[in-house]
């Protein structure tokens, strides 16, 4: 193979990022158009204004904290929950073991709505209101997928012998697990725990159907968007969202870099 490619897949490749990125840096230009109703290209006048009207919302700040609670606690409860599932299903060998396996991982690979009515369902079934505690359930359905395939993939490349030496020199349980499981699965749970974050702050369709009267962030923006004036304010917190959700996913990326790979995938919708 040649070192360079060829100007055909340079193209083709221009042309894939073209398509991926243009909507997104059209957002971002109309965060900063001077009309409220139309969105005329290229933009009447460029000003700031919408970011002050945005930031003065409480509504706003209260969707955004809620948004921030959730995604902390759906990921915590995703690191207990899918590190366990991870450990159980690396050194255990019983029947059924791949479909319980497919199981572990079908909720990510569902359509949201699928999984929402599900939810939804189960909550009335069992006498929930929703709300904040229903949210953070349904988050941590498709979040607990993120973090087990990443500890999973790592506990199989653990070898065995590790903890069979740390056993046989007198280490506890719990020592066994701090000085030897711990340092090589620290960066799989932090980018675990990171991909979590950023699938739940964003959510819309699971949330539709768990939260109720809450707003989170990405339903406050839905609600939103049929308010015409409200547009270039939509679109400024669009952009604070892609910053929060950028940010995990950067981190992720330089954790998994250098042969260690993701295995978080995303949520189907």
């Amino acid at each position: 193979m040649t070192s360079r490619p060829s100007p055909g897949l340079t193209l083709a490749a221009w042309l894939g990022a073209a398509f991926l990125h243009i909507p997104l840096l059209l957002i971002i230009l109309y965060a900063f158009t001077s009309e409220d109703r139309t969105y005329t290209f290229p933009p009447p006048g460029l000003t700031l204004r919408w970011f002050g009207v945005a930031f003065a919302r409480t509504d706003m700040w209260d969707a955004l904290w809620l948004s921030v609670r959730v995604a902390c606690l759906a990921t915590l409860l995703a690191l207990l929950l899918g590190s366990l599932a991870a450990a159980a299903m690396s050194r255990s060998h019983f029947r059924g073991k791949d479909a319980f396996s497919l199981l572990i991982t079908l909720p990510i690979a569902l359509p949201g709505i699928v999984t929402g009515i599900a939810l939804l369902t189960t909550i009335k079934r069992v006498g929930l209101e929703p709300g904040t505690l229903t949210i953070i359930l349904g988050h941590a359905t498709f979040c607990i997928v993120t973090v087990y395939n990443n500890v999973v993939a790592r506990l199989r490349r653990i070898s065995p012998s590790q903890i069979e030496a740390s056993s046989d020199l007198g280490a506890r349980p719990l020592q066994t697990f701090r000085y030897v499981l711990l340092p090589h699965l620290a960066t799989a749970l932090l980018a675990g725990g990171l991909l979590s974050f950023a699938l739940s702050f964003d959510e819309v369709i699971v949330t539709t159907f768990t939260a109720g009267s809450q707003q989170t962030l990405p339903i406050w923006m839905f609600g939103e968007l049929f308010k015409p004036r409200d547009r270039p304010v939509t679109n400024v917190v669009a952009i604070l969202v892609m910053l929060v959700t950028l940010l995990p996913i950067l981190l992720t990326q330089r954790l998994s870099s250098g042969g260690d790979y993701m295995h978080g995938g995303g949520k189907s919708s």
